[in-house]
């Protein structure tokens, strides 16, 4: 699984993510703040192989500004990105 940014970065209120999944199976994409925190789950279930991948959308209107990572989860492989929301 990879972990594309398709949206803005720095964001406020929404961003956007491509999943590029490259085999089919369970794939979870989770956002945490900067100290570890769960704070949302994107996606969490199965998945059929896409290598041009699915859009995510994140909508962070409730959430404080600051740094939050997004972690995308397949069958062992893992791919993160860095977003910075800023109100």
């Amino acid at each position: 699984v990879e972990l594309k940014l398709a949206g803005p970065n720095p964001f406020n209120p929404s961003t956007s993510l491509n999943v590029v999944v490259a085999n089919s199976g369970n794939v979870s994409v989770n956002v945490y703040n900067i100290v570890g925190q769960h704070v949302a789950t994107l996606t969490n279930g199965y998945m059929d192989a896409n290598i041009s991948g699915y859009q995510l959308n994140w909508n962070a209107s409730n959430m404080a500004s600051g740094v939050y990572l997004v972690r995308a989860e397949s069958a062992g492989n893992v791919s993160t990105q860095k977003l910075m929301l800023l109100k």
